[in-house]
């Protein structure tokens, strides 16, 4: 790896969430790095094309980078309003994204299934509980 991919990848690897090229480029030139824009962009789709990380898009449209926590395929589960994100597996997802890909003659069948809520943290600060942020309450 480049020492500008390894050094985006630690930064990703020590933030919380998931995080956009501007905010990984604005913290590496707040240290002192002459990295640019674009050297950013690309070391984030080469982690992103290797697996090394994790890429979301947002409701507005943008794409945001997390270090991936396994190297297993997996899906996300992602709070709205903290970020925080937890890795799941989902082996019903993936035998059902085989099986509509075979119905409509498709091989070599992926996905990307992103799942969005209010954790449990953030709706007991808000005064919801886990039933009224589902919409059961």
């Amino acid at each position: 790896m480049t020492k500008s991919r390894d050094a985006v990848h630690e930064i990703l690897r020590q933030s919380r969430g998931f995080r956009s090229a501007q905010d990984v480029f604005a913290e590496m030139r707040a240290v002192g790095s002459k990295i640019g824009l674009t050297t950013v962009y690309r070391a984030l789709q080469s982690l992103s094309d290797s697996g090394r990380v994790d890429v979301l898009r947002t409701d507005e449209g943008e794409s945001v980078y997390r270090a991936c926590q396994t190297d297993t395929h997996h899906h996300h589960l992602v709070c709205r309003v903290c970020g925080r994100t937890i890795e799941v597996a989902g082996p019903d997802v993936e035998r059902w994204a085989e099986v509509v890909g075979a119905e409509h003659g498709f091989i070599d069948v992926t996905h990307t299934v992103e799942v969005f809520g209010t954790c449990s943290s953030c709706a007991q600060s808000c005064g919801e509980s886990s039933e009224e942020a589902a919409g059961k309450g």
